[in-house]
């Protein structure tokens, strides 16, 4: 495969020394996908949060501005395809990615611009309400496909969602032409899903609920399936084989008794995913309002 083939795709969110979470979880799933990386961190730290308290390394703000200002002047910012946002350190920094993308745009209007609002989850935010609105305000209005969970979903669109036709009427409602929902409301019984939901499709992918997984299946999601589009597979394929991945990479993991994703070790499962994932055809929101 030459350099450019798989499509570059520059990454920005957190790095972890030790882990599978942020840019660890993208950079190397996306690596191994084929395509080149560009990784910028956010902020830096020992370890996921969840494992204890760690130092956090940050970059003031000017910094990483100055950093947005290199990559836009960058003599091979031709070969981006695509950008991925995830976890960020301040409201300053989603406001130079915002930059960003608005600038590669200029000379790519076709630039794929995935935003995985990484924010929070059913147990609040984790993130300063401040930053949660500039990824509100500045980056899920360019986003071609936004990420988030179903937490995020709700925070971000100031509803509840208590069932699938409430997450598909939140998506349409924040405006990104694709959204991939995690921890979508399961049809299955002790399953969990991804809801997906685009102009022409409404779809869930399930696989059965794993208990205490370890952190980064957001990242990997997004990675993934970013992967998939940029190879111009259909929606319906890339959502069963990035799903596959996700899912398949965890139970390896949970079945290892380890406490991150072992990536690593699961690469072929990245590429050639072998779990079963059941896809069902919701009812697009737009076929109800035609009734």
């Amino acid at each position: 495969m030459s350099q450019n083939a798989a499509g570059t795709v520059i990454v920005i969110s957190s790095h972890v020394v030790r882990g599978s979470v942020g840019n660890r979880a993208a950079v190397f799933s996306l690596e191994t996908l084929g395509h080149q990386v560009w990784a910028l961190p956010t902020i830096v730290l020992p370890w996921h949060p969840g494992h204890g308290r760690s130092t956090r390394l940050t970059f003031t703000e000017s910094d990483f501005d100055a950093a947005i200002d290199d990559l836009i002047r960058a003599p091979w910012i031709g070969e981006v395809k695509a950008v991925l946002s995830g976890y960020f350190g301040n409201a300053a920094q989603a406001r130079s990615v915002a930059r960003l993308v608005t600038a590669l745009r200029e000379q790519d209007p076709e630039l794929l611009y995935v935003c995985d609002p990484v924010m929070g989850d059913f147990g609040g935010l984790y993130v300063p309400q401040a930053t949660a609105e500039a990824i509100r305000d500045h980056l899920i209005p360019l986003a071609s496909l936004s990420t988030p969970n179903r937490y995020e979903l709700s925070w971000l669109a100031g509803a509840p969602l208590e069932s699938n036709r409430d997450i598909m009427d939140a998506a349409l409602s924040l405006g990104p032409p694709r959204m991939l929902v995690t921890s979508a409301i399961p049809m299955m019984a002790g399953g969990t899903g991804n809801l997906y939901l685009s102009g022409r499709h409404a779809l869930l992918a399930e696989h059965r609920v794993i208990e205490n997984p370890p952190n980064g299946l957001g990242d990997l999601l997004a990675a993934l399936f970013l992967s998939r589009l940029l190879s111009g597979m259909e929606d319906e394929k890339a959502l069963q084989l990035a799903t596959a991945s996700v899912y398949e990479v965890l139970a390896r993991a949970v079945k290892r008794g380890s406490d991150e994703l072992t990536l690593a070790s699961d690469a072929s499962s990245l590429s050639t995913p072998m779990a079963m994932v059941q896809m069902r055809r919701l009812i697009h929101p737009a076929q109800k309002h035609r009734r």
